[in-house]
């Protein structure tokens, strides 16, 4: 049972006696009413996958981001053995744009006041096709569509330029390419609709899970205008998500990080994609999730090329958590040969983020980790209350950073009864 109650915080504050005593009690008595209520059925949307095998209750996710075809994966043996009864994809699921290095002099200029040409520009439907046939046919993610349900969404290099939004011309065609690699019906409403947004349930009633996946490009206005991040249809769409029919779990794929704070810490001299570079849809997105009134949301999201937890108490009633896995081949720490590692460990526990989850028991004082990693969330449906044990793990499976949580934790009526003594609520 310790380790059950080791929730919310994951053990970053010294909580006093008492305060457990009475949240043992509150949970037990919590934990039993909401198990009664969780007993409704949930739809989603006229695209929504409901699991073929409904009776079965799904315990086991892994979720990754970043895969250069052109690279070494052998972090797909890491991914088999954990065993996932469903894996995410959440974008840069191939590099499918052209990199030209750095250059200062000579015919094409890449950077300085000479800069002449773009560093990233997109590449024909052949080469795409040929990128993506490459990690399909790896013998190892290979064995994991025959043992796992493969969903996904995209981000920007599988969308077919470097940060690019809703001014690509080449979108509409590199839907279809995208939906082919993740073996979408060819009768799928995502075929017909302009962005690759959908989502699932899985499980049996009372134990059922949401997965909503987000399409953060297709309609995404410029960097740093404040604009759209979804646009209209995508918003209208996710709100008939978040407020239809219950589930246990509700979880929210974002290609790029929702509650990281780095984007204002690291910038102007790293300017990394996030929602809190588009606060008003930030709040938006938050405000819609408590309005929701809906229990049990997190995100998931990559991007970054680094692994870490961050944490939000002031959207809705309870925690909202992110957890970013990025990525199963890109990751900053590789860009620097290994004598050089501890620098970019040293920077990361140097860079300020108000909201990242901080551990003793992290893999690195910083509580990120910058080699290839994946996540994984297991859920013990059998535990009372239910419990989570969310983690971004290795490449040979070991967990780098944990976050352990009793469902009961990501409940209104809970979080109504139980306040937390101490609330990380400054983002950008």
């Amino acid at each position: 049972m310790k380790t059950i109650f080791k929730i919310i915080s994951s053990g970053r504050w010294p909580w006093t006696r008492w305060w457990w005593r009475w949240w043992r009690c509150g949970v037990m008595i919590i934990g039993a009413l909401i198990s009664t209520q969780l007993a409704y059925g949930g739809g989603g949307s006229s695209n929504a996958f409901i699991s073929k095998d409904e009776d079965v209750p799904v315990s086991r996710i892994a979720f990754g981001s970043c895969a250069d075809q052109s690279a070494p994966q052998p972090i797909w043996n890491a991914i088999i053995e954990f065993d996932p009864q469903v894996f995410i994809w959440l974008g840069d699921n191939i590099y499918g744009d052209i990199k030209r290095p750095f250059k200062l002099f000579g015919r094409e200029r890449t950077i300085g006041p000479w800069k002449n040409v773009l560093r990233f520009a997109p590449t024909s439907q052949e080469e795409l096709e040929s990128r993506y046939s490459i990690i399909k046919n790896n013998p190892d993610y290979s064995h994991l569509r025959k043992t796992s349900k493969v969903i996904g969404t995209w981000d920007d290099h599988d969308y077919g330029l470097n940060d690019a939004g809703k001014e690509f011309p080449h979108k509409v065609r590199n839907q279809r390419l995208s939906l082919d690699f993740l073996d979408e019906p060819q009768d799928s409403p995502r075929r017909k609709q302009a962005g690759i947004y959908t989502s699932y349930m899985f499980g049996p009633v009372g134990k059922q899970i949401k997965i909503i996946l987000l399409d953060t490009r297709y309609h995404r206005d410029p960097l740093n205008s404040d604009g759209s991040i979804l646009g209209s249809a995508q918003w209208t769409w996710l709100e008939k998500e978040l407020k239809g029919p219950p589930s246990a779990i509700t979880i929210i794929g974002s290609s790029i990080q929702v509650v990281s704070n780095l984007s204002a810490t690291t910038g102007p001299l790293f300017d990394m994609e996030s929602w809190g570079r588009f606060p008003k849809e930030r709040d938006r997105l938050f405000k819609l999730i408590a309005d929701s009134k809906r229990d049990g949301v997190f995100f998931i999201s990559g991007d970054v090329h680094f692994g870490e937890i961050t944490r939000y108490d002031c959207a809705v009633e309870y925690p909202l958590y992110d957890v970013t896995s990025s990525g199963l081949t890109q990751a900053v720490e590789k860009v620097v040969p290994s004598p050089l590692h501890f620098i970019v460990r040293f920077l990361a526990w140097l860079t300020p983020n108000t909201m990242r989850v901080m551990d003793r028991n992290c893999r690195h004082r910083s509580c990120t980790y910058g080699l290839p990693n994946f996540g994984t969330i297991e859920i013990d449906w059998n535990a009372t209350p239910v419990a989570l044990k969310i983690a971004v793990r290795d490449m040979n499976g070991f967990p780098v950073t944990v976050l352990l949580l009793a469902l009961v934790g990501l409940n209104i009526l809970a979080a109504s009864l139980i306040r937390l003594a101490l609330r990380k609520c400054k983002l950008d």
